[in-house]
């Protein structure tokens, strides 16, 4: 990748992180501590390496997107938004009534949202039937799926990875979300995961591990994998829980938030001044 591609990258990720906190905190309260973690790797795939038209999203040759841990709805509605999917306004709308863009996110709803999600770990079976379809039908899409590190408690997750390396579904990348809390408390204090990478290796994957932050390395190792035949690809990213916003990641607990106005300046002080470093970096500055 050239540095002008990756300075760009980065922008548009400190964009998105600035969107999607601006869309939490005008809630009031959300899941912003995850939403922030995946930034990075959803501006690589719809800056750099999905294939998508925003005025078709259900265009047939699209490259699907499954938020299995869809608390992360508003880092990937912050996107599509900036992808021009539907208009920016929508954004104030987040978790209100009569809104298209619910906590968790709906396929219904939503234009670019290409599958339901919110109870944890189904998302992961429906985006192997939904390779293994593709698949069938000799298509080239590809199917890019996102698994929170906690949701991999659910035996469910296991039943799917199983599912995919069996059928040999090259044609789908599971990005797991490694940033350490789930819940309740530490991932290491509730059930740990151990070497997450190993795993998916054992399963039949071809796995890897790299800074989920590092626009650069999310790029080669979607390439890395993605090329691999005959296996699934599984990229799991060593993220930090509310990363580009100092104030969230340094909350202990901080799956779900609740916000005091002093907070929100905060929050969005920290998220403006992320974007506004980026920009300078990629001036030159």
């Amino acid at each position: 990748m050239d540095k002008k591609k990756e300075q760009n990258l980065k922008v548009f990720a400190a964009r998105i992180r600035l969107e999607t906190a601006r869309m939490v905190c005008n809630l009031g309260f959300g899941h912003l501590g995850g939403a922030l973690s995946v930034v990075d790797a959803l501006a690589v795939l719809y800056g750099d390496v999905m294939r998508f038209d925003a005025e078709n999203p259900t265009w047939e040759d699209r490259d699907l997107l499954v938020m299995s841990k869809g608390h992360a709805g508003p880092s990937l509605y912050a996107t599509l938004a900036m992808k021009n999917f539907f208009p920016m306004e929508w954004l104030d709308t987040l978790n209100c009534p009569g809104t298209r863009l619910p906590s968790h996110c709906d396929r219904n709803l939503t234009p670019g949202v290409d599958m339901t999600t919110g109870s944890l770990g189904q998302g992961t079976s429906t985006a192997v039937g939904m390779a293994l379809g593709k698949k069938l039908d000799g298509k080239t899409n590809r199917v890019f799926l996102f698994v929170g590190d906690g949701e991999c408690n659910e035996g469910q997750v296991w039943e799917a990875a199983m599912f995919a390396a069996q059928h040999k579904l090259d044609n789908m990348i599971w990005l797991i979300d490694l940033n350490g809390k789930q819940l309740d408390g530490k991932l290491s204090d509730v059930i740990d995961l151990r070497d997450i990478r190993q795993k998916f290796e054992d399963f039949g994957f071809a796995a890897v591990s790299i800074d989920g932050h590092d626009v650069v390395a999310i790029r080669d190792a979607i390439d890395s994998v993605g090329s691999v035949k005959d296996k699934p690809g599984c990229i799991v990213l060593n993220t930090v829980k509310g990363k580009g916003v100092p104030y969230v990641e340094n909350i202990e607990l901080n799956h779900h938030l609740r916000f005091t106005p002093e907070q929100i300046e905060k929050i969005m002080c920290e998220a403006e001044e992320g974007l506004r470093n980026a920009e300078k970096e990629a001036c030159g500055d």
